[in-house]
Formats: C-alpha cells, structure tokens, sequence
C-alpha cells in the first residue's frame, strides 16, 4: 500500500513538472509571438534586460528590464502583478506605463495564454542584474499621473478575446494574433493627436491598420488593409504567408523595424499561425475602396533600354539603382524587391523611401530564406538634390504615378535625423554641408 502511494505521489510530481515545462515552452511561444524581445532588449545587450532607447514626441523613454531578477526586473511580481501590467498598462508601483507598452491590444489575450507568458519569464528567462533608465522627458511631462488619465480615457477594459458567432477558427485565430500578442495596430494603425490609436480592431473603423499617420524612427509602417496601390490588395494569401515568414515576396522586401518583427517573431510562428495572420489580413476590407488600380507603364523602362536616361532622377537611377532593381523596376524576385507597384513607393508619404535610400538596410537570413538582402546606403554620396531627384523619378516611374514632389529640404531634414540618431557617418555631414 505504502509502496502504491510512493509510486502515485512521485508520479503526480513527474507530472506536474512535465506540465510546468510544457507552459514554459508555450509562454516562450506566446512572447515570440508578441515579439517582447525587440522592444525590452538593447542592441549588444542581455535579452529582456530592458534599455532600449524609443524617441517619443516629447522625449526619449527606454525599455524596462522584465527579467525575473528581484532588485532591478519583475522577480517579485505575482501574477496579478504581471496581467496588470501587461493587460491594463499600470506597474506594480501603481505607475501608469507608457503607451509605447501596447497594453491597449494586450487587453484582449486570454487568462490561459497571459499565465503561459508568467510561466515563461518567471521560469524560462534568466535573470539579469541591470536597473532601468529613467526617460529623458523634461519635467512636468515626466510626471506619470496624466498617464493614468490617458490610460482612463484611451485604454479598453480588459476583456479576454472571443470567436464571433460562426467566425471561421482560422481566421479567428488570425484575429486574435493581430489584434493581441502581435500588436499589428501598434504601429500600422494612424494615431490620433492625442496620440492613441484611431482603432483596435476593425470593428471600430477601416482606420484600422490602415498605415501609420507619422514616421516611427524613421520609418512609416505600411497599410494592411485591401487597397489596391498603397495596401495589400493585390496580394495574395501565399504572397503574405511568404512576407510573414521570410520578410520577402516576389513583390517587396521587410525594411525598418519590420526586418526586426521578422527575425525574432514571425519566422518562429507555426505554419498554421502565419496561415491564419494571413487570412484574417486579407479578410480586411480597403481603407479607400475608390482607389485606383495599379497598372505597369513600360514607358520610362523603354526609354531607359534605349539610353535616353535624361528625366529627372534618371541617370542616379541607372547609375546607383538598376543593377539590382533593373530598368524596369521589376528587381529580382524574393531577393532585390521590385520598385513598379510597390505599395511602399506609391504610399502617400516617401519617408521610408528617402530613409532607405539615404541609410540603406538589411533583412537578415532567417530559416527557409537564410541569405540576408542589403540595401546600401547612399546618403554618403549622393546629396539632397540627387536623392530627391531618384526619388521622384521612382515614384513616377513604370505605372507608380505618384504625382507629389520631394524637395532637397525634405531629405536635408531626414538625413539631420538620422545623424543625430548616430544612422550616418561623418562623410553624409560632408555631403549635408556641401564639402
């Protein structure tokens, strides 16, 4: 009898530790899938130890360390001190975090999936001693009680995620990646001036992911929805499944911070979670259902076939471009992306395009695509004029028809930002200056 009971007891232990392993493994899953790394690591740092540095409108923030070190981490919090912090956005000071921590799309994760993610950075994350960065907002903005107001106004009550009546499953689970863990509207979606997001999800509006209404370092984050030039209505479901998991298809490649989104998330996703983010993401209607559908003009990539390179922009085209993205602007498929009908190029702000053509940028190998693709970077030789010229002209070119006009003080504005944010070296500041 003594004998049964040993056996029963040490079994129940071996148990319970399978099923502590096993909610370790899928909350590792769940904060790949939130993509918690990017934000709460450092480049050169320790993972989750916080000290990344975000510029905000009013200063510069950084991330926290939400290591399971006890002194300077999140060691001492309980589980209801983690969902509140994750789910409503208030630390367990009683402090209101910044927005920049997208707790309003965090609201919807489910009690199952948030002690997963407790498990996981309780037991699966390895401490680290390093103590958190005070922001650099100047006072009174740094005080935190106005955030709690925002938070009051802005921020959606907790409510775990729940299927619509007869939702299909795969594209409710779409849903819930999208507008959960993965926070996709975080940046994707227009914010307003008091600088919360327009919508949650799309039952609030077709604002929703529907391209971000300013640039974020540098960057501004593409339209999701079904557009037909500047989003992805001309996608396919197995065109986004390949620009989920390799951060390249035959019609662009990831650059900024979604070059980040792919290595340390997306790529890790299953096969039927990448399936199901891009199902849901084409189920989503056009932000402008009026819009114009792309349609190739080769007259420019004629011209060009036949030497005549004097538009302007086009000699620095075919002189620092079309090597790699080819006077037709086709690119090469899955490795140099095509600039003709490329929704990065048409969209309506050209600050992604001035940045890359300035600062350059790599997507890096990731498994089943394991060459990275690098965009030099330009800004060293080419000055303002020249970068605005090849800009326009490939905005203009091969049916993109894009018809506003980028100035030299535009890209001089840029290429300050840059600089200052230590992106160019001192030979652009030549370049800038004239020398």
């Amino acid at each position: 009898m003594m004998k049964s009971l040993t056996a029963l007891f040490l079994g129940t232990m071996t148990f319970a530790a399978v099923a502590d392993d096993a909610l370790v493994q899928r909350g590792e899953y769940l904060a790949r899938a939130g993509d918690c790394v990017a934000c709460h690591s450092a480049a050169g740092g320790k993972p989750f130890a916080g000290g990344l540095a975000m510029a905000t409108p009013i200063g510069t923030i950084y991330s926290t360390n939400i290591t399971p070190d006890k002194a300077t981490g999140i060691g001492d919090y309980s589980y209801d001190d983690f969902q509140k912090a994750v789910r409503h956005g208030v630390a367990k000071n009683g402090d209101t975090l910044y927005p920049a921590m997208p707790y309003p799309s965090y609201a919807v994760v489910s009690d199952d999936d948030m002690k997963a993610l407790y498990a996981y950075f309780m037991h699966g994350v390895a401490p680290v001693a390093q103590a958190n960065k005070e922001s650099d907002i100047p006072w009174p903005l740094s005080m935190r009680w106005p955030l709690a107001i925002w938070r009051g106004i802005f921020a959606p009550d907790v409510k775990a995620f729940q299927p619509a009546a007869q939702e299909d499953p795969a594209l409710a689970r779409g849903r819930y990646l999208v507008e959960g863990l993965g926070h996709c509207g975080a940046c994707h979606t227009p914010r307003s001036i008091t600088m919360q997001e327009k919508a949650l999800n799309n039952g609030e509006g077709h604002d929703y992911l529907a391209g971000s209404s300013a640039p974020i370092d540098g960057w501004t984050a593409s339209n999701l929805r079904g557009d037909n030039r500047g989003g992805l209505g001309r996608w396919s479901e197995e065109d986004l499944k390949q620009f989920l998991r390799y951060g390249r298809n035959d019609h662009t490649a990831a650059f900024g911070g979604m070059t980040e989104v792919v290595e340390h998330s997306l790529q890790y996703l299953s096969d039927e979670d990448i399936s199901a983010i891009a199902k849901y993401l084409k189920s989503l209607g056009a932000k402008d259902a009026n819009q114009a559908v792309f349609k190739p003009d080769d007259a420019v990539a004629q011209a060009l076939w036949h030497g005549d390179d004097s538009q302007s922009g086009a000699a620095v085209y075919v002189d620092s471009c079309a090597a790699c993205h080819k006077t037709d602007g086709s690119g090469y498929q899955r490795f140099y992306p095509a600039l003709r009908g490329n929704p990065v190029v048409m969209a309506d702000d050209p600050v992604s395009l001035i940045h890359i053509v300035l600062a350059g940028g790599t997507l890096p190998g990731v498994k089943g695509a394991p060459t990275a693709i690098t965009m030099p970077a330009f800004g060293w030789r080419l000055n303002d004029q020249q970068v605005a010229d090849v800009v326009n002209f490939i905005r203009g070119s091969w049916g993109n028809g894009v018809k506003t006009t980028v100035t030299a003080k535009d890209v001089a504005k840029l290429r300050k930002d840059e600089m200052l944010q230590g992106k160019q070296g001192s030979a652009d500041i030549k370049v800038l200056e004239g020398q």
